[in-house]
């Protein structure tokens, strides 16, 4: 059976072969370790210093082979592949330490290397509603497509492909005001709020038809609406102000014959009923260490999405691998069966991660993942 076949299936809650699998992003360290050669793609700094060195064309190059040579390596079912920088000028920016810099606007912006390279600055301006862009006047770069096309025409026969929007809109702290001031305005201005969802969710329709104008399968979107104890804003004005752009997004992937797979972490036990509501296909950033215990998502859960997950990050840091081997059998043990299952991180196969905690991880895969045994 084809691995594209396989994950459809599973989005479609139906047994294939063996349970599907995949990744959305492996740390740089273990790209090496497993290609046996260097890469530039995800490296954070190391490809910002390339881009401002002029080298876009070595950076694109890495993220092209990184993503059709990885799922071929590791068995993989789908391939997650991002946008890659466009090809204009990277003026180099003003440093102010190893993974900061001043962005062309002026404000500082802050990378957590440690979590998967993600950049977000640390000051941010003061907007006003007549302050927001146009939603409208907004066109996708082609040349950010570059991986993608690469992806889909040496793979797209064969693996599952999923892209990850760079925008996802339905909740813009991040290219507005920042988290703190955005959930304030929740109360103090709403109409700014829906405006700057309807902007950046317009933004991210743009993206997605892009998208399946190249030939993929589904669209990841990536905002967080949850710690540890639920949404952040609360079950009301999640309801209010970002399930709306979630629905837009679901049925504009649908409205392309295509599958939506949503990223949200954290306790997301209050908003799991509106994903099924408006039709999410699939739901990724499962955290069992947090009381996302598959058992219990498969009764409440298992007929309407189709779980992307099984294994925390931090198992794969800290191990054992034995603790990696028994989250997989216990995924598949209670959520596997009548298909709505891929197994995957809880996030990203992050900094730190070890090359015998992933292998354990993949081999599980391999040992529980048959239908026979599920």
């Amino acid at each position: 059976m084809k691995p594209r076949d396989r994950v459809i299936a599973a989005l479609q809650h139906r047994e294939a072969d063996r349970v599907p699998t995949g990744d959305n992003q492996v740390c740089p360290h273990l790209v090496e370790q497993i290609l046996g050669r260097p890469t530039l793609a995800s490296t954070g700094r190391s490809e910002l210093e390339a881009l401002w060195d002029g080298d876009r064309d070595r950076v694109v190059a890495d993220y092209c082979a990184d993503h059709v040579e990885l799922p071929r390596a590791l068995d993989w079912d789908y391939v997650r592949v991002p946008v890659v920088p466009a090809d204009v000028e990277h003026p180099r920016l003003e440093t102010t330490g190893p993974f900061s810099w001043i962005d062309a606007e002026g404000y500082e912006v802050v990378m957590n290397a440690a979590a998967g390279n993600l950049a977000v600055r640390s000051q941010f301006p003061e907007l006003g509603i007549d302050d927001l862009p146009d939603p409208d006047a907004f066109a996708v770069d082609p040349s950010q497509l570059e991986a993608i096309r690469h992806v889909v025409e040496h793979l797209g026969d064969s693996h599952f492909i999923v892209v990850r929007s760079p925008v996802d809109g339905t909740f813009p702290w991040d290219s507005t005001v920042g988290m703190d001031e955005f959930l304030v305005r929740m109360i103090t201005d709403p109409e700014f709020v829906h405006r700057a969802v309807d902007v950046y969710v317009s933004r991210s329709l743009a993206y997605i038809n892009a998208f399946f104008d190249v030939g993929v399968d589904a669209v990841m979107t990536t905002d967080d609406y949850s710690d540890n104890r639920g949404p952040i804003m609360g079950d009301e004005r999640y309801r209010e102000f970002v399930l709306p752009g979630l629905k837009r997004q679901c049925d504009a992937i649908h409205a392309r014959g295509g599958y939506f797979i949503k990223h949200t972490d954290g306790n997301t036990w209050p908003i799991l009923d509106s994903f099924v509501e408006i039709g999410i296909d699939g739901w990724h950033g499962i955290q069992p260490d947090i009381g996302m215990d598959f058992k219990l998502l498969q009764e409440r859960y298992g007929g309407d999405l189709c779980f992307f997950g099984g294994v925390n990050c931090s198992t794969l840091i800290d191990g054992p691998a034995e603790k990696a081997r028994e989250e997989v059998r216990y995924a598949i043990e209670q959520a596997a069966g009548g298909g709505g299952l891929v197994i995957a991180t809880s996030n990203v196969v992050q900094p730190g991660t070890t090359m015998e905690n992933y292998s354990a991880m993949r081999q599980a895969v391999r040992d529980f993942g048959s239908y026979r045994n599920s």
